[in-house]
């Protein structure tokens, strides 16, 4: 590789990983945000909080998207590794993008709500620590951080079942650019359906970087959950499984019964060639 061909590698790759952080930053900009104005400031419910973080993630896909490919979640590059061709070599990188993408959103949004969150909870307790980062039942259920791995390793299986499902262009991928509002309307089912049992972090940097924000700043209990065991690896262990699994059930159900690309068999619905 000549001098001038590893200049433009290492740009390429400083714009994939400058995008990473962007969109990653703009999904937990949304996500916390919505959070810190429903738990702390008394705004909105449940609802609010499942429909800003799926637009968070559709505004943090058009941001990215062009550059990277908009993982903005390692769950997701791992996956795309393992099944799709996404170079190995990438993959750590992307990852520590992501996660500081969200550390410095979560950074923005506790500077914000420093005056609401104080009011609501002084002590900066588990009060408003879910503000940043998740909790077995959010909380407050009797589910234990095992119930939780459970459920992150489920929901995260869901969502890469999905992506693969609307990005794969064998099958019928949206059309008009319209993918990262479906994959966003995505994350909204997921939080409406699976947000009980862990909080719906299913993304290893959506809840990291957050939660190390929130510890750095007065969150002196933000490793730990109501049980006092610690609980930072459930949703950076699950997601990671989930989305594995998720992917390898995509290609076993579906990926691997596809056609080729070729002449349209009559009575299909047209497919983007790849």
């Amino acid at each position: 590789m000549s001098e001038q061909q590893r200049d433009v590698h290492r740009t390429g790759l400083i714009g994939e990983l400058s995008a990473e952080f962007a969109g990653t930053m703009v999904l937990i900009l949304f996500g916390c945000g919505v959070v810190a104005q429903v738990v702390a400031g008394g705004l909105g419910n449940h609802d609010s909080i499942a429909w800003a973080w799926g637009l968070g993630v559709t505004f943090g896909v058009y941001v990215a998207g062009r550059l990277s490919g908009a993982h903005i979640n390692p769950a997701v590059t791992l996956s795309l590794a393992a099944f799709k061709g996404f170079p190995w070599a990438k993959v750590v990188p992307y990852t520590l993008a992501q996660t500081a993408g969200a550390f410095v959103a979560a950074l923005l949004v506790r500077w914000n709500y420093t005056e609401v969150l104080a009011d609501a909870d002084p002590g900066h307790t588990l009060k408003t620590q879910f503000v940043f980062s998740t909790l077995p039942g959010n909380g407050s259920l009797p589910v234990s951080e095992w119930g939780a791995l459970r459920d992150q390793v489920i929901g995260t299986a869901i969502l890469m079942l999905l992506l693969f499902a609307v990005t794969d262009l064998l099958n019928t991928p949206p059309g008009a650019n319209l993918a990262a509002v479906v994959i966003g309307l995505i994350v909204v089912a997921i939080g409406m359906a699976w947000g009980t049992d862990a909080g719906y972090a299913i993304n290893p940097a959506r809840d990291f970087g957050p939660r190390l924000a929130s510890f750095l700043t007065g969150y002196r209990g933000a490793w730990r959950d109501q049980y006092g065991n610690l609980y930072f690896w459930v949703p950076i262990v699950g997601p990671l499984v989930g989305g594995l699994l998720g992917a390898a059930l995509y290609r076993i159900l579906i990926g691997r019964f596809l056609p080729v690309p070729g002449p349209q068999e009559v009575g299909r619905t047209p497919s983007a060639e790849p």
